[in-house]
């Protein structure tokens, strides 16, 4: 995969120092089997967390901050990493510019993690990617090799031995749906290629703010937000399409009746009220179902308008449809 190189990806690959690096090849699955026999839901916050440190499940966890200078600030983020552990983080809308990049890497990544950044190209503080993770990415590619398209810093794909990992800040449709064409006319079929093309060679893991609310189910007040940014029936078919062409919404698959948001206005005590969306998601192709043991929306975690996601898999996606045989 080529990796894509321009000025606001000079740092686009830094390992700090100071601890044993993980490989691949000596990941196990000597646990998997056990967990899958206590047939306990992970709404448990406890129960999660014994499962991703089994040590053989990786923990991707994916956090629109909303500043990631705001969050760094308050010290949300450094407590989230040393709770969590993530093997992998992606963060979203890091609204950092160029000459952020310096400052922010020498405060905070821990130690063994390598570092990613996509910034904006044409406004400071907006939009804005990034991916911190225990294991060296194969190849990593920024935007999507559009023009239109990659101007903002929304994407980062990074290809491990056996997936892509795809993170996502998807545009919003805007005020008074100015954006809605863009969007829907777009960026999302031309994303959805994107995708498909990437499923053709191997798994695929997207993980990021979707900008969409997929089902009435997915927001407090659906029939009063059906022409809003969010919920309008473009965006909502559009992700039916991509659904369609060959992904599954992991949240949705393990929760199936489940209300539970990952988006809270920071107006009007919505978090308190459970007045919220859901916006984050974890997609991953059909095939790679059996290698996810959990996804989930962490509620524990305070510092910006969105909450954690996070996915629980088996990186060797062990029984599991291997595509590289087709190729």
């Amino acid at each position: 995969m080529k990796n894509e190189t321009n000025k606001c990806h000079k740092y686009e690959e830094v390992k700090i120092e100071g601890t044993e690096q993980k490989t691949q090849n000596n990941i196990s699955t000597k646990d998997i089997e056990a967990f899958e026999k206590l047939n306990i839901k992970s709404d448990s916050q406890s129960f999660s967390k014994a499962l991703s440190n089994s040590g053989d499940l990786w923990v991707i966890s994916c956090w629109n901050v909303n500043g990631l200078r705001i969050v760094l600030a308050k010290d949300h983020l450094q407590k989230y990493i040393e709770d969590r552990k993530p093997d992998i983080l992606c963060l979203i809308e890091t609204k950092l510019a160029e000459d952020n990049i310096t400052e922010s890497k020498a405060n905070w990544i821990p130690e063994g993690y390598f570092a990613y950044w996509n910034c904006c190209k044409i406004k400071k503080g907006y939009s804005g990617t990034m991916i911190i993770s225990k294991y060296k990415p194969l190849s990593v590619k920024y935007d999507l090799g559009i023009k239109k398209h990659d101007l903002e810093g929304r994407i980062i794909t990074a290809e491990f031995e056996k997936f892509y990992l795809v993170t996502c800040y998807a545009p919003n449709s805007g005020d008074k749906l100015i954006n809605l064409s863009y969007r829907t006319e777009e960026w999302d079929p031309d994303f959805r290629i994107y995708l498909n093309e990437l499923k053709k060679q191997k798994h695929v893991i997207l993980c990021g703010d979707l900008n969409c609310s997929y089902q009435e189910i997915d927001i407090h007040t659906p029939t009063k937000n059906l022409n809003n940014a969010g919920f309008t029936l473009q965006e909502r078919n559009n992700f039916s399409k991509l659904l369609e062409s060959g992904f599954v919404d992991t949240f949705r698959h393990f929760y199936p009746e489940e209300k539970k948001f990952s988006f809270f206005s920071l107006r009007f005590n919505c978090r308190e009220e459970n007045k919220g969306w859901r916006l984050d998601y974890f997609l991953v192709d059909k095939e790679a179902v059996p290698a996810i043991k959990d996804s989930l929306i962490n509620d524990q975690v305070y510092g910006s308008d969105h909450l954690p996601i996070e996915l629980i898999f088996d990186p060797k996606f062990n029984n599991v449809f291997d595509k590289r045989k087709l190729i």
